[in-house]
């Protein structure tokens, strides 16, 4: 129409612009996120202990010494180290006798008989021999004061052993039904299991 204008509006072919913006506010932040947290630095899986120093009680006077297998790291002077090792020598000659003598009766008890009489007769005494002379390797230590004591623990079950093998041998060469022998057997083997639990002993008590 002459004299009018006609006014176009510019049509927006998007109706809702702003609906994008959130989603790449989203990315944008999960981007961001990502990175970020790439360059940090990495947390160390490696832990540091630091260990206590260790220690050595010391027995006094126990220059040149050295420290026993007990795992107690106590160091004993030679003369303890010394007497310990010993009566350790003696309890595993002792056991050997035992296991022997153990053994020996056994056979002479089956039927029929592992061993003669002869042969258990030799083997009695060969036990009987060895045993007393550990009894004479106890008595001619000197004890350190400290397990004193113990070492007389240790006479006293070596004597009983000595003693029991005796009376084996004895019952072995009387007319008796066995019930003799077979007890003092078993004296013997008792005596030589509480020797070693003396030597255990005599080890503790002497800080070994």
């Amino acid at each position: 129409m002459p004299g009018y204008r006609l006014w176009v509006m510019a049509v927006n072919p998007d109706p809702k612009p702003g609906r994008w913006i959130l989603p790449l506010v989203v990315l944008g932040m999960v981007a961001f996120t990502y990175f970020f947290v790439r360059e940090l630095p990495e947390a160390s899986t490696e832990t540091t202990l630091v260990a206590s120093p260790g220690t050595t009680t010391t027995v006094p006077g126990t220059e040149g010494s050295t420290t026993t297998g007990g795992g107690t790291g106590t160091t004993l002077d030679p003369e303890t180290q010394a007497y310990l090792d010993e009566i350790d020598a003696i309890n595993e000659e002792l056991q050997v006798q035992r296991t022997d003598l153990v053994s020996v009766n056994d056979s002479f008890n089956e039927e029929p008989r592992g061993v003669e009489f002869g042969e258990a007769e030799d083997r009695f005494e060969a036990i009987q021999t060895t045993t007393q002379e550990l009894v004479d390797r106890q008595d001619a230590l000197t004890p350190p004061a400290v397990v004193a004591t113990n070492h007389t623990s240790l006479q006293t079950e070596l004597n009983l052993a000595s003693d029991s093998v005796t009376q084996a041998l004895d019952g072995l060469r009387s007319t008796d039904t066995g019930q003799q022998r077979n007890s003092a057997v078993e004296a013997f083997s008792t005596a030589a299991s509480n020797y070693d639990t003396e030597v255990t002993n005599t080890v503790n008590a002497a800080g070994g």
